[in-house]
């Protein structure tokens, strides 16, 4: 399982991007809302989602949930 977080802070474009712990783009730690262990971004993205309903994964670490 890898961990997860959201980026507090939006996209221009209002996206709340989802990252894995070891992306390269993993937000600093103050901009962090920590989303714990999951199998798959998919779980991630659930749980992102009920806390920003307008989360997207990153698309490097979370290409599977990247949608724009």
């Amino acid at each position: 399982m890898d961990k997860y977080c959201v980026n507090k802070t939006p996209q221009a474009n209002g996206d709340h991007e989802v990252h894995k712990e070891d992306c390269l783009f993993w937000p600093e730690k103050k901009q962090v809302m920590d989303l714990g262990y999951h199998t798959d971004c998919h779980s991630a993205m659930m749980r992102a989602k009920m806390h920003y309903p307008q989360s997207n994964g990153c698309r490097h670490c979370c290409a599977p949930c990247h949608t724009t």
